[in-house]
């Protein structure tokens, strides 16, 4: 075994999550562009929130039929054509003036986070991992995400504390086209078994379409994509509307947070720094336990923090509390999703594979961002849509344990 297969930290994992964090730190920012699109054009708050639910749904549409593409032409290439389609979604979306444009253009968003976000990169860091390194290394390139989300929503704020919203977007747009300057490292060799490279994709997809197991996992996956989706896209406004005033000389003003739409950015960066943290531990709990259990246990942590936090008054320190609580959990699930679907339906078509269950997380994503902006325009809060994602929440930790981990049994091959 070479060494580039023994050490974690290769070139692979390396570009794999500069990738992800240029991506996700964009992505992560759209909650933050909320009230001054709405503000300066008049728009109900369900009219953008309808934007981002689009390209949830889109990078969810888009996931399996880039990690179908990858595993066709190459991954690089696949990288290539969601950068540019990517970036293309953000300039459109700068000279979008009518909620349709800015709904239409989000198809292209998503596509192009689609093209460089879990779906491809997962499979490429999981391919280019050695069996004993795969959890630990999907770990590190999920948290990767959560770098991301580190610094996005604070750029983005404090961008448009200089400029407008639409300068905002282009400036990202650049960014993701500088992505395109770190894929020639990005050399990874196919390892997967002779029966492995024999089957077709037709072939193993129909295998999982008969498992109960990967029906469980697809509907397990949703309500993350409905918390995440949620909390991405309302929480800066959520704060900004419904928070206790920050107090003049207390910590939190000594830091330079003195408005609640700037604690709304901190709070998603929070999110974005306990999970790396939290993801790292489902990595490397992964190695060592049950998948399904903490998975369920991942999902149970979720509902409980979601309904302790609306129960109580909304003050700076119960959002920062639910912040940390929120990220230790908020990425956590992907290793461990994306790991069970390679331990059992191998690693050769991990990308469409995970990218169909994928689909089911951004359905919810889709779910929780449009029916925030909705019934936040009904009811005038956000109160249901809490409880809907702690129903939910629920919901998914109980489908994953009847889930069989163990490798699908493979037919002899002449």
């Amino acid at each position: 075994m070479t060494t580039s297969r023994t050490s974690i930290f290769t070139p692979v994992l390396i570009v794999g999550c500069v990738v992800i964090i240029i991506s996700f730190a964009i992505r992560a920012s759209f909650g933050v562009f909320q009230i001054p699109i709405a503000d300066e054009f008049g728009w109900a708050r369900a009219e953008f929130s309808m934007a981002i639910a689009i390209q949830n749904l889109a990078w969810g549409i888009g996931q399996p039929i880039f990690g179908a593409i990858a595993e066709k032409i190459g991954d690089r290439r696949s990288i290539v054509i969601g950068v540019f389609v990517y970036a293309a979604g953000l300039v459109l979306s700068a000279w979008s003036t009518t909620p349709l444009e800015h709904q239409l253009y989000a198809w292209l968003v998503g596509f192009g986070v689609a093209g460089t976000g879990f779906g491809v990169i997962l499979a490429v860091v999981g391919r280019a991992a050695s069996d004993e390194n795969r959890s630990m290394s999907l770990a590190i390139a999920a948290a990767a995400g959560s770098f991301g989300q580190i610094f996005g929503p604070p750029l983005a704020e404090w961008l448009l504390g200089s400029m407008s919203w639409q300068g905002v977007f282009l400036i990202f747009a650049v960014a993701v086209m500088a992505i395109l300057l770190t894929l020639p490292m990005m050399r990874v060799p196919p390892l997967a078994s002779k029966h492995q490279i024999e089957e077709s994709l037709g072939h193993v997809l129909v295998k999982a379409f008969r498992d109960p197991s990967y029906t469980l996992i697809f509907l397990g996956f949703f309500s993350c994509g409905y918390q995440l989706g949620f909390v991405t896209a309302h929480f800066p406004a959520f704060v900004t509307e419904l928070c206790g005033p920050i107090l003049p000389g207390g910590m939190l003003d000594s830091m330079g947070i003195s408005s609640t739409s700037a604690l709304g950015a901190v709070a998603l960066s929070m999110i974005g720094l306990a999970n790396i943290a939290g993801t790292l531990a489902a990595g490397w709990a992964g190695q060592r336990y049950s998948k399904k259990y903490l998975l369920a246990g991942i999902y149970i942590g979720r509902a409980i923090a979601a309904a302790l936090f609306i129960m109580f008054p909304i003050t700076p320190t119960s959002v920062l509390l639910f912040s940390f609580a929120m990220g230790m959990l908020w990425l956590a699930t992907v290793p461990l999703t994306s790991g069970l679907v390679a331990y059992i339906y191998g690693l050769r078509y991990m990308g469409t594979l995970y990218g169909i269950i994928f689909f089911s997380h951004q359905l919810g994503s889709f779910l929780g961002v449009w029916l925030g902006g909705r019934l936040y325009d009904v009811y005038g809060d956000y109160t249901l849509v809490w409880w809907i994602g702690v129903g939910i929440g629920v919901f998914s930790a109980v489908v994953h344990l009847p889930v069989r981990e163990r490798p699908l049994a493979q037919p002899a091959v002449a």
